[in-house]
């Protein structure tokens, strides 16, 4: 397990499957979670598979995902990173954040983080973030972040059709 960014709040780590798995798996039951990123709750095998998704993307890209952690309490936040899997439009920062860490400000603060790393460490020279058309309150953080919105995104593997726009940022 890698520490692979510390904000002043929070650690952002590759994941643990085992210290992990149930936090990742009640946010990923949750149906108001859910709403934005794939439409259904997940049961905790659909959610195991996407853990181990995950850790295959930072296998095979050297990134990914990572598990939030806040330092205060040591609890698990959400997953925040770097995506880019096949057939997704562009290197992208994306967010999920656990229902009872909403509204603290954890996806702002660890995307910023996500971002400055694709930026310093990666080498990306533009970072997006995948967000529904409805997502407001994402879309309020992309913005935060510095983000604007480029181009409507009509499909995504492998959710299929739908209503998206990607958000974005060039390096500085």
């Amino acid at each position: 397990m890698t520490i692979r960014m510390e904000t002043e709040r929070l650690i952002l780590r590759d994941v643990d499957p085992e210290a992990d798995f149930p936090a990742w798996a009640d946010c990923f039951a949750d149906a108001e979670t859910m709403t934005f990123i794939g439409g259904s709750p997940m049961c905790e095998g659909a959610a195991w598979r996407h853990m181990a998704t995950v850790i295959g993307h930072q296998q095979i890209h050297g990134y990914s995902f990572y598990s939030v952690i806040e330092k205060s309490s040591g609890s698990w936040v959400g997953r925040v990173g770097h995506w880019n899997p096949a057939g997704w439009p562009e290197p992208e920062v994306g967010w999920t954040i656990h229902r009872d860490h909403w509204r603290k400000g954890y996806a702002k603060e660890s995307a910023a983080a996500c971002i400055t790393y694709a930026f310093e460490e990666l080498g990306w020279s533009r970072v997006i973030h995948t967000i529904d058309e409805a997502n407001i309150s994402s879309i309020k953080t992309a913005e935060a972040l510095g983000s604007t919105r480029l181009y409507h995104v009509p499909h995504l593997p492998p959710f299929g059709d739908v209503n998206c726009w990607a958000y974005g940022q060039e390096k500085a």
